[in-house]
């Protein structure tokens, strides 16, 4: 092996565990010094690699090294976003030496493997794959210079690089696995490299599963099947074989269900989002049993330690202390971006996640000038600190980033974050009390910030959407909105939402937070117990291996 590189997982794998599964995802959120991730995908793959370590499982994980990783979030003089795209090396990543080439457009792509070792951030043997080598040429060098790049072709040629480059260096590598996992369908040209290996589809699906993320058939990747095949998209496998295989008989090439005939499994993020999928996909001849694992986040990376011991020892003092320690914390931020001095004692409400338009940011302040009664109110004030990073090509979720910024200058109880990476999202979950999730039903596949919030004694205001149903017992251990009529108009589903959420906000939350605090905790606390162990990620990679990875 070049460099004499050697590799293991610095550990036995567990019995139950030892079958070798391999784990390709575009984006994986391991740690805030490797920016290679965007949000909730990236942050689920990540907690799967530290639990998947912390159980011992015989797992690898295959990534992207971006070049500029996503985008890092500034601000312009004028205080609106601006994304700015800056090269980085990482210390800590070993060059492997190890070399593969793949057909991008009829050209060789040589590729790269860098290394992260299992001690550094306590996760399984992770390579990333990088294109930005002397001996490519600048157009192939810039595959992997950014994250969900803009560009059709640009895209097809990352999910080359990462399914069959990815492949490939497992082979180079000599470590066979008996189950490549797809977390998304950014990976599918697996399919096709392992249909040319075995050249028989029962023994591509023997090995191949899928998880899908997106319950918006609109959502799913869909390219020109023609600008596929001159990619190289399919590795060499005749279109009229690569159409049989796949079932994608048209022009358009519809990469989730193409994913779903290929594997021999497949499942939603959700048992909501499970449902969905199967819906959703059921017209489809010949796809796979769709069913549902749970998304679910890290326990161990994500809990505040004084917090767990005040739940654990039942120290109510210690858990109202350590809570309040966090706000001034997370206040630190506050004051240091907008120059605004949050109280700990205030009732603080964070909306933060992806901006996408159904996640619907500024729903809470639908009313301005009501929303500016509720903060203003003497006796019983409230705090709102919003932060996400919108896709930067997404205008319309720009605007309404920086519409959001417009307000908080109109009011000194409103703050508008830039920067939202892990380390920020802990620090918000933290320093919240009330995590706010309004995603319009059921466009969201799971949704994980809400459970690192409850980790954190943050209680949860949301839809009924995602993960939620199968944790909320609403008034116990969070608030839920109830469902709208998903037949009325897009308008007046909104307007329901809104009015519920504000008659959760001014009847039931602020009151009880305000007058009877030791009810309030008690919500706090169910919240904590409820989350674990059923939303942390050792129970979800275990139930990968014992549903979706068996024979």
């Amino acid at each position: 092996m070049p460099n004499n590189f050697t590799w293991s997982h610095g550990y036995q794998p567990a019995q139950k565990f030892s079958k070798p599964v391999a784990y390709f995802s575009m984006e994986f959120a391991i740690d805030q010094a490797l920016k290679i991730y965007s949000g909730g995908l990236g942050y689920l793959a990540g907690s799967h690699m530290k639990s998947a370590f912390e159980l011992k499982q015989n797992m690898v994980g295959i990534g992207m090294l971006w070049q500029l990783g996503y985008y890092d979030q500034l601000r312009e003089q004028n205080g609106y976003m601006r994304a700015f795209y800056q090269k980085r090396t990482y210390s800590f990543l070993e060059d492997t030496g190890i070399v593969v080439k793949v057909d991008v457009n009829g050209h060789p792509v040589h590729v790269k493997a860098l290394y992260l070792a299992p001690e550094v951030f306590q996760t399984v043997p992770m390579f990333f794959l990088t294109t930005d080598l002397p001996e490519n040429d600048f157009l192939s060098r810039s595959i992997t210079e950014r994250l969900y790049h803009p560009n059709d072709a640009a895209r097809i040629a990352q999910n080359i690089v990462l399914g069959i480059g990815g492949s490939k260096i497992l082979e180079a590598l000599n470590w066979m696995p008996e189950i490549y996992h797809m977390n998304e369908a950014h990976s599918l040209p697996i399919a096709c490299y392992l249909y040319q290996k075995y050249q028989n589809i029962k023994d591509v699906k023997r090995r191949l599963v899928f998880t899908t993320h997106t319950p918006e058939k609109a959502g799913n990747s869909v390219r020109s099947t023609q600008l596929l095949t001159e990619m190289g998209f399919f590795n060499g496998v005749d279109i009229k074989t690569a159409r049989a295989i796949t079932g994608m008989k048209g022009d358009s090439f519809e990469y989730t269900p193409a994913a779903l005939r290929m594997a021999k499994i497949a499942n939603g993020v959700s048992k909501l989002h499970g449902k969905v999928s199967r819906k959703m996909w059921a017209s489809y001849e010949d796809i796979c049993e769709i069913t549902s694992i749970t998304n679910a986040q890290n326990q161990k990376y994500w809990q505040d330690n004084s917090l767990k011991n005040a739940l654990d020892t039942n120290n109510d003092e210690l858990l109202r202390f350590r809570k309040k320690e966090l706000k001034k914390e997370l206040f630190k931020i506050v004051a240091d971006q907008t120059g605004k001095i949050f109280n700990s004692n205030t009732l603080t409400i964070v909306w933060a996640r992806r901006f996408a338009a159904y996640k619907r940011a500024d729903l809470i302040a639908r009313d301005v000038q009501r929303f500016f009664v509720l903060l203003s109110n003497k006796k019983y004030p409230v705090q709102m600190i919003w932060a996400g990073k919108p896709y930067p090509e997404d205008h319309e979720s720009t605007a309404l980033f920086n519409k959001m910024i417009n307000l908080s200058h109109q009011h000194k109880n409103i703050a508008v974050l830039t920067g939202y990476e892990l380390e920020l999202s802990a620090s918000l979950k933290k320093g919240s009390d009330i995590w706010l999730n309004t995603p319009r039903r059921p466009q969201e596949a799971s949704g994980t910030s809400g459970m690192t919030a409850a980790m954190n004694a943050s209680v949860n205001v949301s839809t009924d959407d995602g993960w939620i149903p199968e944790f909320a017992v609403h008034g116990e251990n969070s608030f839920i909105i109830p469902a709208a009529d998903l037949n009325k108009t897009i308008f007046d589903q909104d307007q329901h939402d809104y009015d519920h959420l504000w008659s959760l906000i001014e009847n039931t939350i602020v009151p009880l937070y305000y007058e009877e605090p030791k009810k309030w905790l008690t919500i706090v606390k169910n919240s904590m117990k409820d989350v674990l162990p059923a939303f942390g990620s050792n129970r979800m990679a275990a139930e990968y291996y014992e549903r979706l990875f068996v024979d």
